[in-house]
C-alpha cells in the first residue's frame, strides 16, 4: 500500500509541472500575438516618419491580421483573460489609431497645417471612443454578426490601403483636400451607431465551408497578383457596406409603415359595408 502511494505521489510530481508549463505556453500564445500586432503599429510609425510609406502602409495589414488571430486563438483555446482584453486594446489604440493617424498626416495631410494634424487627432479619438465602447458592449448579448459602428481595424484598413496604392505622397495642399475624406469619414464611421458586417460567424456551422474556401482562395490569389488594388477595393466596399446596409434597412421600414396603415383602413372599409 505504501508502495502504492509512494509510486502515485511520483507520477503526479512528474506530470504536473508538465501541465502548468503548457498551460502557460497557452495563455502565452495570445500575448504573443498581441505583442507583434503592437509591433507592427510601431513599425508603420517609424516608416512613416522616413517618408517610406510603401513600407509602413502595410505594417498597419500585418497588424489586422495578428488581432484577428489572438482573439480567435484565445477563444478556441479558452484562454480569453481580463489582462489580454486590455493588452489587446492597447495594442489597437496603436496600431489602429495612432499608427493611422501619423501615417496618413505624413504621407498628405502635412501640408495642411494645423488642418491636417486636426484631423489626425481627430481619427485617434474616434479611435479610442470606439474601442471603449466594444470593451462595454462585449459583455452583453447583442447580436454576433454585426459590429456597432466600423471597426478600427477596419478604419485604418482604409488609409493603409490608400496610402499603398498611391505611396508617392502629397505636397500640395489643393492635393490633399480630398484626403481629409480619407481620414474624416472612418472616424465618423467609428463612432457611429451603423452595423458593419463581422465576419467572425464565417466558420459557424450552418454556413458552408467549402464556398467559404473558395471565396478565401479567390482573395488570397487577387492579393497576391494585384494587392494594391485589390486591398483598396475592398476597404473602401466594406467602408460603403454599412452605409449601403443603413440605407437599405430605412427603404424597408419607410415600405412597411404605408403597407401597416392601409390594413386599418381596408378594415374598416369592410366594417362599414356589411
Amino acid at each position: 500500500m505504501v508502495e502504492n502511494e509512494g509510486r502515485l505521489r511520483f507520477l503526479r510530481r512528474s506530470t504536473d509541472p508538465r501541465r502548468t508549463k503548457l498551460r502557460r505556453g497557452v495563455y502565452l500564445l495570445p500575448s504573443l500575438l498581441t505583442m507583434g500586432n503592437m509591433f507592427c503599429g510601431y513599425a508603420c510609425v517609424v516608416y512613416a516618419m522616413r517618408g517610406e510609406y510603401a513600407t509602413a502602409a502595410p505594417f498597419i495589414g500585418f497588424a489586422v491580421v495578428l488581432d484577428m488571430l489572438d482573439g480567435r486563438i484565445a477563444r478556441l483555446t479558452n484562454t480569453t483573460s481580463e489582462f489580454g482584453v486590455e493588452f489587446d486594446s492597447m495594442a489597437d489604440i496603436i496600431s489602429f489609431g495612432i499608427a493611422p493617424a501619423i501615417l496618413s498626416f505624413a504621407w498628405g495631410l502635412q501640408s495642411l497645417g494645423r488642418l491636417g494634424w486636426a484631423a489626425g487627432f481627430m481619427f485617434v479619438a474616434a479611435a479610442a471612443m470606439r474601442l471603449a465602447r466594444f470593451n462595454i458592449q462585449s459583455g452583453g448579448g447583442g447580436d454576433k454578426r454585426y459590429f456597432v459602428g466600423m471597426p478600427s481595424p477596419a478604419a485604418a484598413g482604409v488609409i493603409a490601403a490608400t496610402v499603398f496604392a498611391y505611396p508617392y505622397g502629397l505636397y500640395d495642399y489643393r492635393a490633399a483636400l480630398p484626403a481629409l475624406g480619407m481620414v474624416l469619414v472612418p472616424a465618423a464611421l467609428m463612432v457611429s451607431t451603423i452595423r458593419f458586417r463581422s465576419f467572425k460567424t464565417l466558420d459557424s456551422k450552418n454556413r458552408k465551408p467549402y464556398t467559404v474556401l473558395i471565396f478565401v482562395a479567390a482573395g488570397i490569389v487577387a492579393i497576391a497578383t494585384h494587392p494594391q488594388w485589390t486591398l483598396l477595393v475592398v476597404a473602401y466596399v466594406y467602408l460603403a457596406s454599412g452605409i449601403i446596409g443603413l440605407a437599405v434597412t430605412r427603404l424597408k421600414h419607410r415600405g412597411a409603415v404605408p403597407a401597416a396603415a392601409v390594413q386599418p383602413d381596408a378594415a374598416r372599409r369592410d366594417t362599414a359595408a356589411r
